[in-house]
């Protein structure tokens, strides 16, 4: 794979994919937070004009994502919370969930729950869905991003981004802190935060599918 970057957190291999995703080849799991589904259509319902189309454009990215790592023997996604964005009930985006999820019926897809996530037991995705915290291997899963002295922390919740000189907009990125790694938002329909980073931090942005190694905070 190209655009990728290769570390060691919690003893394990994992490698960061500029297309906002952590791929952890020993376990066979991809691993996003924070996919938000029909956020654009709550926005819509305020009425506040955006474009259709936020949701399959984050299916079709997913989906160009999971071909990528298949060849890795990836066999199981896991969504570090809010996967929803509202309410599911007659949601636009619900028939194009499905024709995503019966195209890849082989991929087990598990879901940490996250704070939007408060109608994901009724919507039947077809997903296995997890109280936090969850285990994979070493890692301990999370939508918030808290320490646990169980092992190191994979989260999302805070859409961390990265302010880049001589680049208008910001981007995703991965924080990566002691004990504890953020994930950036997989939705493109989302705003984040440029965390104030602390001694021995680093961000990993994320920059059209490239995955840029940022300088050690000191």
């Amino acid at each position: 794979m190209h655009d990728e970057i290769r570390l060691r957190l919690g003893g394990e291999d994992v490698v960061l994919l500029g297309e906002r995703a952590l791929l952890v080849p020993a376990h066979g799991a991809l691993l996003i937070a924070d996919l938000h589904l029909g956020k654009a259509d709550v926005f819509r319902r305020a009425g506040i004009a955006l474009p259709s189309g936020g949701t399959l454009d984050d299916l079709e990215r997913l989906q160009r994502l999971v071909r990528l790592v298949r060849d890795t023997g990836c066999r199981q996604l896991w969504i570090l919370g809010d996967v929803l964005h509202g309410p599911v009930h007659r949601a636009p985006w619900y028939s194009q969930w499905h024709a995503w999820r019966e195209g890849n019926a082989q991929l087990q897809v598990h879901v940490v729950r996250g704070n939007h996530d408060r109608a994901l037991s009724r919507a039947t995705l077809g997903t296995a869905v997890h109280a936090q915290p969850a285990r994979l291997g070493p890692f301990v899963l999370r939508h918030e991003p808290e320490a646990d002295p169980a092992g190191h922390v994979l989260a999302g919740h805070l859409h961390p981004q990265v302010a880049l000189p001589g680049i208008a907009r910001r981007l995703p990125a991965f924080w990566l802190r002691a004990g504890v790694t953020v994930l950036p938002a997989f939705s493109r329909f989302t705003a984040g935060v440029v965390p104030i980073l602390r001694a021995g931090e680093r961000m990993v942005a994320c920059a059209d599918g490239a995955a840029i190694m940022l300088p050690v905070a000191r």
